[in-house]
């Protein structure tokens, strides 16, 4: 566990260093390592023990990384992110080819937010690269809001625990496809989101 004054900054070593860390989120903790290297990204499919068809949502620094990774945003997407963001709301974009491909399951889409945790925006902040955003468990297990509830397994293989405290736990975030018309509501979750009023 990563207890001494400059844990954000050994977190962000590790992590430019393709190491897995655990680290806090709005509503659970999340599995973080760099999004666009692929090898770590499968490792991270491995120690979940997360079928490869699934796709793995990712947190970014700020809106010039979304303009990056994704090929358009939708005037709806901008009007979410405008209310939504920073918050639980993962927003689906067709992915351009800097992601790599078992990040996306092939799907070419990208699972995208900003979060108002402070501890894991400024984490994403000073590594200044997309960081993955799975919650810390096993697949199919329960996410954990706090170290201690992280299981073993899970323990045993990452490299390191950024320890922000409890979570607030609840819903996980919610994920809206904007690359679909009508746009597709594909998990409801911690922010309540009424589609029609907003196109």
């Amino acid at each position: 566990m990563l207890l001494s004054p400059d844990k954000i900054k050994k977190a962000v070593e590790i992590i430019q260093e393709g190491g897995i860390i655990a680290y806090p989120t709005e509503t659970f903790y999340g599995l973080g390592t760099n999004a666009l290297n692929a090898k770590a990204v499968e490792r991270l499919f491995n120690i979940k023990k997360r079928p490869y068809t699934k796709p793995i949502p990712i947190l970014i620094p700020n809106l010039d990384w979304l303009k990056k990774l994704t090929l358009s945003i939708p005037p709806l997407a901008e009007e979410l992110i405008a209310r939504y963001w920073p918050g639980p709301l993962t927003i689906v974009f067709a992915a351009t080819d800097l992601l790599p491909q078992n990040l996306t399951a092939s799907t070419g889409k990208i699972a995208i937010r900003i979060s108002s945790h402070p501890l894991a925006q400024r984490l994403v902040e000073v590594l200044d690269i997309p960081l993955t955003a799975t919650s810390a468990n096993l697949s199919q297990m329960p996410p954990p809001t706090c170290p201690d509830e992280i299981h073993s397994e899970i323990k045993a293989e990452i490299d390191a625990i950024l320890d922000g405290g409890k979570t607030k736990g609840g819903l996980a975030s919610t994920i809206i496809d904007v690359t679909v018309n009508p746009p597709q509501i594909l998990r409801e979750g911690a922010t309540k989101i009424k589609l029609p009023p907003l196109y």
